[in-house]
């Protein structure tokens, strides 16, 4: 059986080193806020090109995270995108501000020409997502926010190491959130999420932030590394186990980009005459290809059909956020007004990418969707 992921590959490849570094978290006697955090922090700031980072507890809590630190509550608003994960809107929502979607281009993106339209009084932030491994267009977003005076908080959960006119996602924005999912290109085994950012007034509040508002930064002799909140913060904690093994993939996530781009190349040569639609990939961007996306009006019959072969990929997305139940009452009306999300929501579906995958697996994939979609 094929799968759209599977951990149990690269960990075989890395068990002792994995093994290894567990351990030495164990044997150190410090579970949380130790050496190997502080020493992924130094090292993921290096590799994204930021000057300050922290590590947290999840993708979800670095947006939630950005966003309290950059005064967005209650009566704000905040733009973004409805084709993408569910912590995306939910981190805005649980600021207590509304969301304002715009809709996407063909490229799946964030589309600049309609932010325009959403920005009023109450708009406080724009949340570009790099979503499927490339950036969105920041020259765009970065005019815009400047203009009407707003901040730009990055969601790079799939863009790790993506690049926009040589710049890192999350070293261009106000702030750059990213997560440590197991499937995403640099994975954990378990949750994980971090923040970068080129301001030291932000990165100071967002350290606080993340430990109940108590400063451990040494920044206030006064109140220094006791139990005291200078701000309202919250909980979230990336663990000395999950960091270790960070620290440890990290060595390896410049080779994991390149298996994902030369899988890539592969469906992208496999694929050209079969009648589905590829990625566009900007002239501008370095794609990581977290997810390889394609889609086709028949997504469901050549799913089914596949699955039949017993290959399993998976739908990024299948329902935009607008349209989920949940969200309907922290959000706007957007019937017929994200033409393209609803057009995309429906027809596509994921090849997987993952480094771990076989080259006979792959051409698995494109001979049989080559045949499938010949007869359809």
């Amino acid at each position: 059986m094929i799968k759209s992921w599977d951990y149990l590959r690269e960990y075989k490849k890395l068990k002792r080193e994995i093994l290894n570094s567990v351990n030495k978290v164990f044997e150190s006697g410090t579970l949380l806020f130790g050496r190997e955090l502080k020493k992924f922090e130094k090292n993921f700031c290096k590799f994204n090109n930021s000057k300050y980072g922290i590590g947290v507890g999840s993708g979800t809590d670095a947006l939630f995270i950005a966003l309290k630190v950059l005064g967005v509550g209650i009566g704000d608003e905040v733009i973004t995108v409805s084709n993408t994960a569910i912590p995306t809107v939910a981190s805005i929502i649980n600021t207590g501000a509304k969301v304002r979607f715009v809709d996407i281009g063909k490229d799946s993106l964030m589309d600049i020409k309609k932010i325009k339209d959403a920005i009023n009084s109450k708009t406080k932030v724009i949340v570009p997502v790099h979503l499927f491994g490339q950036t969105c267009d920041m020259s765009g977003i970065l005019s815009i926010s400047k203009k009407h005076n707003l901040k730009i908080v990055e969601d790079c959960a799939q863009a790790c190491g993506a690049l926009y006119k040589n710049q890192k996602a999350g070293s261009i924005g106000d702030i750059g959130c990213y997560s440590f999912y197991p499937t995403k290109i640099l994975g954990a085994y378990g949750d994980g999420g971090f923040l970068t950012t080129n301001n030291k007034k932000l990165y100071e509040k967002m350290h606080r932030f993340r430990f109940y508002g108590i400063d451990t930064l040494k920044k206030n002799k006064k109140w220094n590394n006791k139990y005291y909140s200078i701000d309202h913060g919250t909980n979230s904690r990336l663990s000395e186990i999950q960091a270790s093994i960070l620290n440890l993939k990290l060595k390896y996530v410049n080779s994991y980009i390149r298996k994902r781009r030369f899988i890539a190349q592969k469906y992208f040569k496999g694929l050209m005459e079969s009648g589905i639609i590829l990625p566009i990939v900007n002239k501008k961007n370095f794609h990581v290809f977290h997810i390889f996306a394609v889609s086709h009006p028949k997504r469901e019959l050549i799913l089914k059909k596949l699955s039949l072969k017993k290959i399993n990929l998976s739908i990024h997305y299948p329902y935009p956020i607008h349209i989920m139940k949940a969200y309907k009452n922290f959000t706007y009306n957007y019937s017929s007004r994200l033409i393209e999300t609803e057009k995309k929501a429906k027809t596509t579906f994921s090849l997987p990418v993952y480094p771990g995958i076989k080259n006979y697996e792959i051409e698995n994939i494109i001979q049989n969707i080559n045949k499938i979609v010949s007869k359809i």
